[in-house]
């Protein structure tokens, strides 16, 4: 057995199961409806994808050489996440209508009316984290760790690769379906409110931090 491989995939697992903002943009997706959140939770694989592909090629290489780009890049995704944060803190205290009975909260609904129709939470969830230079960085430095010396090292990163990405296809959906199954409960006025405006917390604090560590970089 590669036991180096078992290795990365113990860390592939954690680095896509820890909490960030695509986790919770997810669970805001999923609020709106199944299909927003397996749509949302898709997207951020593909940006996931996007992030593997740059490591393997090296492409991710220029972004840490080159300092401005990185910054650059970093704002764009700032002000993305930021403008995902607001954007949910809105719709947390927007008056709630009378509505009809089983009807769902309209702090909800909007989730994926905002988001831009069918291909809305698909969309929000590849930009989250396509526009997240950071994730690059990470890849670049931790795929070259789990490449025995002497071996190919294409293939390898390749595998290690898909390892990352099939990852990502099964927890996101899974965190989507079980936001989706508890819903009934979670769409309840008082507490999706709190869950959008607790998201719109977290989304704003990270707009706000990737918007911040230029200036101090």
């Amino acid at each position: 057995m590669d036991a180096q491989l078992v290795a990365f995939t113990g860390v592939a697992a954690g680095m896509v199961a820890m909490p960030g903002a695509d986790f919770t943009v997810v669970i805001r997706n999923a609020l709106a409806s199944r299909r927003a959140g397996v749509l949302c939770a898709l997207g951020i694989a593909a940006g996931l994808l996007v992030h593997t592909a740059l490591a393997v090629a090296g492409v991710a290489a220029v972004l840490a050489a080159v300092p401005a780009l990185f910054r650059a890049l970093q704002v764009v995704g700032g002000c993305y996440v930021l403008y995902l944060g607001v954007r949910a803190l809105r719709s947390a205290v927007r008056p709630t209508g009378a509505g009809v009975a089983g009807e769902r909260p309209e702090g909800v609904t909007a989730v994926g009316a905002a988001g831009g129709g069918r291909g809305g939470g698909l969309r929000e969830g590849f930009l989250t984290n396509a526009l997240n230079p950071k994730a690059s960085l990470t890849f670049l430095s931790v795929l070259p760790q789990f490449v025995p010396e002497g071996s190919p090292a294409m293939p390898r990163t390749l595998l290690l690769a898909t390892i990352v990405v099939a990852f990502a296809l099964l927890w996101f959906p899974a965190v989507a379906l079980l936001v989706d199954r508890l819903g009934r409960w979670l769409r309840r006025p008082g507490v999706a409110r709190g869950i959008e405006g607790g998201t719109g917390v977290v989304l704003s604090a990270l707009g706000v931090v990737l918007l911040a560590e230029p200036l101090f970089a």
